[in-house]
């Protein structure tokens, strides 16, 4: 019998296999989604000890106040899934315009845009 309350984590490992042609890559970029959203999940559990509740006094591209939290959420997000060298493009309110990303090898070999 399998566990109703599966994590991200065991489901992408129990499934993947059911997808012959799986490389793989789209499991590392949940898993780095994943990752991202755990440390701004810490993050929020301590907001109230540290300075990341409020304004930033800048505009994003909706033209909506920014918020702390929403900048260093989308600043964790790029970061994780840039340095992980999976995706080619990254678009977010929080950024002025869309970010083409290079792979390591700088032939944009990554499938996916977030």
């Amino acid at each position: 019998m399998q566990n109703k309350n599966q994590t991200l984590g065991e489901f992408i490992i129990n499934n993947q296999s059911s997808f012959k042609y799986s490389s793989g890559e789209l499991s590392r970029l949940i898993n780095s989604i994943r990752l991202a959203a755990k440390v701004v999940n810490h993050e929020v559990n301590k907001a109230g000890l540290v300075d990341i509740i409020g304004e930033t006094g800048k505009i994003n591209v909706q033209e909506e106040k920014q918020q702390k939290l929403d900048v260093y959420a989308n600043n964790k997000f790029r970061n994780t899934l840039v340095n992980r060298n999976i995706i080619c493009g990254l678009a977010s309110e929080e950024d002025e315009s869309f970010i083409s990303v290079n792979s390591i090898d700088k032939n944009n070999q990554n499938s996916y845009v977030v």
